[in-house]
């Protein structure tokens, strides 16, 4: 796979008019702004990605990465509010969910063939933002494995002026008497041909329609609940179900490389909810804490999808990210030098 230094050259000569065939996109129960729209990119494998764009913002662009499960939809309060702003934006379904190419007969079932893989996505992605012209400069949002894809892709150079996370998926909250169990677990299922099956514990049906809102994981806020419910039940066709045996191993394997190379020098904070479950907050503040001039904000109160928490949270997360993103570069990087 091409790394991002070989394909800066290609992608600054790019040219800015380009067209790709349009993607569906279901802007009623996204609540997005009505002038997006989406598109079909192809990754350099050949896997088919869709991709959401929001052209016109004067500060730049905010490019969304999703999490596990998710799709271009479900972020669009969030463009809404990005575009009050002034800001552009962009989103992708990430492969194996959304409504990108599925790697495996059953739909259901997350998977990926190696978590590199998500690196093409991620390069498809930003000739394509070049292509179409987006305005610069480019700021980067992740969420949970968005934030995992993320990392890499500022590990390995990709060019953005700073980066924000929202609880990324730099440790699963498994137990620490149960990662290695879970990661030899899974190597032991690939060997005899069951990486294909759901992991332990899930399978065909979304967390959104197994879980009732006073149990739930993700978000303290009824209404929060409610609007990722209704996206999964309106357009079944978007949601995934549990991962796979093989998706769990590859996750697990990529977070340990990740967590042993350096800190990117970029710009970056964190945000995380202080009732946080899904993700380990305590690998979250270790690495932020070996990032310099980087800074982590706990949010009181919120659970893991800090988006789709309650307005006066998401509102409080909205403004750090806003002020955030009008910091200057070079007074960052002369603070942390």
């Amino acid at each position: 796979m091409a790394t991002w230094g070989s394909r800066c050259a290609w992608e600054a000569s790019s040219p800015k008019m380009w067209s790709a065939p349009d993607a569906p996109f279901y802007h009623k129960i996204a609540e997005a702004p009505e002038d997006g729209r989406a598109f079909w990119i192809t990754a350099e494998d050949g896997v088919r990605l869709r991709i959401a764009a929001w052209r016109r913002g004067l500060r730049g662009t905010v490019v969304l990465f999703p999490g596990r499960t998710e799709f271009a939809e479900k972020y669009g309060r969030t463009v809404a509010d990005l575009v009050r702003r002034d800001f552009a934006a962009a989103v992708i379904d990430w492969r194996g969910q959304g409504l990108s190419d599925r790697l495996t007969p059953n739909r259901k079932l997350g998977h990926v063939g190696a978590f590199a893989d998500y690196q093409m996505d991620v390069h498809a992605l930003w000739a394509a933002l070049v292509r179409l012209g987006m305005p610069e400069p480019f700021f980067l949002v992740s969420h949970s494995m968005g934030g995992t894809i993320a990392l890499r892709s500022l590990q390995e150079g990709l060019t953005c002026r700073s980066a924000v996370f929202f609880a990324p998926m730099w440790g699963i909250n498994m137990g620490s008497l149960l990662r290695p169990l879970a990661l030899g677990a899974a190597a032991s299922s690939r060997s005899v041909g069951l990486g294909l099956e759901f992991s332990p514990g899930t399978g065909p049906q979304n967390y959104l329609a197994t879980a009732n809102f006073a149990e739930n994981t993700l978000t303290s806020s009824r209404e929060g609940w409610d609007y990722m419910q209704a996206m999964a039940q309106s357009h079944p066709g978007l949601e995934i179900g549990g991962p796979s045996i093989h998706w769990v191993h590859e996750a697990l394997a990529e977070i340990k490389t990740l967590m042993a190379e350096p800190a990117p020098d970029y710009p970056a904070l964190a945000i995380v909810g202080s009732h946080e479950r899904v993700v380990q907050k305590s690998e979250i503040h270790a690495y932020m804490d070996r990032w310099p001039g980087t800074q982590t904000l706990v949010l009181s109160g919120a659970e893991h999808e800090i988006l789709m928490e309650a307005p006066q949270m998401q509102a409080r997360a909205l403004a750090v990210i806003d002020a955030f993103f009008a910091e200057d570069p070079a007074a960052t990087a002369q603070t942390r030098n």
